[in-house]
Formats: C-alpha cells, sequence, structure tokens
C-alpha cells in the first residue's frame, strides 16, 4: 500500500513539477524566498497594531513561537522519517530544479507548507472578522508557497498535504491560544 501511495506521489509530483514555463523561473524561485514576503508581513502587522494595539505585541510573540514551533516540527519529521526530497530520490528523473536549487536531503514534511498554512490560520483566527476578503488572500498565499515547492522541485504533494494537515493544526491551536491570552480579563485596556 506504501508502495502505491509513493508511486501516486512521484507521479502527481511529476506531472505538476513538468508544467513550468522559464520565463516564470524567477518569479516561483524569489517567490518562495520569505524576504519577498516582507511587505505582506509589514501589512499584517499594521493590521495587528492597529486592531489589537499595545496587545499586539502578546500577538508577535505567539506568532513567533508559532512559527518555530513548526518549522522545527517539520525539521523533526524530516529526520525521523527520513524521506529524500524528490531531487535527492535515486533514479528520479526529469526533474525541473531552478537556479540549481536542490534544498536539504529530505523533504517529509515541507516546513514551507507548514508554517505559512500556520501563519495563514493563525492569522484568520485573530484578523478574519473585519476584512471581508482576508481570509482567502491568506489561504491564496499559502496555497502559491506550496506550489513553489513543487514547481522547484523539493517537494513531493503528500510532503506538501502532510504539511497544510500539520501548520493547519498548528495555526488553529497557537491562534485559540493567543485570543484566549489577549482576551483575558487582566489585559484588556
Amino acid at each position: 500500500m506504501f508502495e502505491f501511495l509513493k508511486s501516486i506521489d512521484q507521479h502527481l509530483f511529476l506531472f505538476l513539477n513538468g508544467v513550468h514555463c522559464s520565463f516564470l523561473d524567477p518569479f516561483f524561485f524569489y517567490g518562495t524566498d520569505n524576504i519577498t514576503w516582507i511587505p505582506l508581513f509589514l501589512l499584517l502587522l499594521y493590521l495587528l497594531i492597529s486592531r489589537y494595539h499595545w496587545r499586539s505585541v502578546w500577538i508577535i510573540i505567539f506568532a513567533a513561537l508559532m512559527i518555530l514551533f513548526s518549522d522545527q516540527l517539520a525539521n523533526i519529521f524530516k529526520e525521523w522519517v527520513a524521506r529524500p526530497r524528490p531531487t535527492h530520490e535515486p533514479g528520479l528523473t526529469g526533474i525541473h530544479t531552478v537556479n540549481g536549487y536542490l534544498g536539504g536531503q529530505n523533504g517529509f514534511y515541507s516546513a514551507h507548507a507548514s508554517t505559512t498554512l500556520a501563519i495563514s490560520v493563525f492569522m484568520i483566527i485573530l484578523l478574519g472578522k473585519p476584512f471581508r476578503y482576508f481570509p482567502l488572500i491568506m489561504v491564496a498565499w499559502a496555497l502559491f508557497m506550496a506550489y513553489t515547492r513543487i514547481y522547484l522541485g523539493v517537494h513531493y504533494p503528500g510532503d506538501i498535504i502532510a504539511g497544510w494537515i500539520a501548520g493547519g493544526w498548528i495555526g488553529w491551536g497557537f491562534g485559540q491560544l493567543c485570543g484566549w491570552f489577549i482576551r483575558k480579563p487582566v489585559l484588556q485596556e
């Protein structure tokens, strides 16, 4: 059964990774870089401060802890599962890579997918109500980030799905905890 799922994952990866255009390579390569998203992070910071004022300090602390947790949990799974990335899979050929980027040795599960979905869910919980299209924008960002990992050839779709599952739970958990914490009567203005 595991071999069957692995085969489907590889075939789906090769199909999705094979749908590429050379002129889009820089877009996807730099789109996966966190530095590219500084304007988005600054906008989120502005929205948090506008809505929560001084309590946004606590939200930033919770967000930083959540990002650290999401990233490190993914790294623990990568070492524990030890599934090679497509770019390090022996015998897997025809992979489209960009700028020679191969990623680390192991790829299950995607820290990018986990962390971006965790941030998205966390921010939707804290900012989603007053901004009508905010949840859609955050989910679109998480989907884009996940697809860049397949486009660059460094993650299988299964790595992405597992990362989303982990990130969704992490974002929800930290969002609920943070929401409870900042609404405690002691912390209210």
